[in-house]
């Protein structure tokens, strides 16, 4: 599955980049486990992921728990928990 994913604020600064198309792995079936999957990816994203706890999600910019499912999906966006104007 190929999916667009976004990142906001600090989570962005911390990976480096705004946005990346990637090839996600069968496993990686929900939000969560996307997390997971991007924390093993290296130094920055282990960073940005570190407290997976309050990192938000969107899918198709719609907020999701981490127990969401990806199936369908085509953009995942991750951001802290608030985000300044």
């Amino acid at each position: 599955m190929e999916l667009t994913f976004k990142y906001f604020a600090w989570v962005r600064e911390r990976i480096g980049v705004a946005e990346e198309k990637v090839a996600l792995p069968e496993s990686v079936a929900t939000a969560g486990d996307a997390i997971k999957w991007l924390k093993a990816r290296g130094e920055g994203y282990a960073a940005a992921f570190e407290r997976e706890d309050i990192i938000r999600v969107a899918i198709d910019q719609a907020h999701a728990k981490h127990s969401a499912s990806l199936d369908g999906a085509r953009e995942i966006a991750f951001f802290p928990p608030v985000t300044g104007g």
